[in-house]
């Protein structure tokens, strides 16, 4: 057994126990990083929903409302294209599971920061008042529950609704299958393996 020097002047031994503890340790590491990476990087996104000044948007600086939805939109769109291309292309590297989960959190807080920008400028909204309103009205959207609590009038407001539908039948529906598809091949191949053994 070889000995190695650690914090302060111990001598520690390399035993089968150690090198198992270590082993299991790193191994659950690196299980439970992303999802704390994940969870962290939602959090934020939903701070900075609540926090960013959103009441200087909509009928105040219409253009820069529009293009910045629009780019918003492009972004997420672009980089749930590429994770759905690298599942697909069946990539060992990538961790699509964590980047698709992320891009749909932040394609929902996208819509729901134009609806409460929306909901300034008068008769595009009934029943849209603060960010919670905003946001509960885009997961109903998501969802097709459709309450009829909140009710887009005017034809921006509705524009976008078509398009958030649009958008999550396409973009959103087609990440989620291509996830499922990937998590259900590594289940197989993990079943094969046994089998195997």
């Amino acid at each position: 057994m070889t000995e190695r020097r650690t914090a302060g002047s111990r001598t520690a031994r390399n035993t089968p126990r150690n090198t198992a503890w270590s082993t299991a340790w790193n191994t659950t590491w690196n299980t439970v990083r992303p999802w704390i990476l994940r969870t962290g990087i939602a959090a934020a996104v939903v701070v900075a929903y609540f926090l960013l000044p959103l009441d200087h948007l909509g009928p105040q600086r219409p253009a820069l409302s529009w293009v910045l939805f629009a780019l918003l939109l492009t972004v997420v769109a672009v980089l749930l294209l590429r994770q759905i291309r690298h599942v697909l292309l069946d990539r060992p590297d990538t961790r699509p599971g964590v980047v698709i989960s992320l891009l749909i959190v932040l394609s929902v807080h996208v819509f729901s920061a134009t609806y409460y920008a929306l909901a300034k400028q008068p008769g595009e909204f009934d029943g849209l008042h603060t960010r919670v309103d905003a946001l509960y009205f885009t997961v109903v959207t998501l969802a097709t529950v459709g309450y009829g609590d909140i009710t887009p009038r005017g034809q921006a407001a509705r524009v976008v609704t078509v398009l958030q539908i649009t958008y999550s039948f396409v973009f959103l529906t087609a990440a989620a299958t291509a996830l499922t598809t990937r998590m259900r091949d590594r289940v197989v191949r993990r079943t094969e393996r046994g089998r195997r053994r």
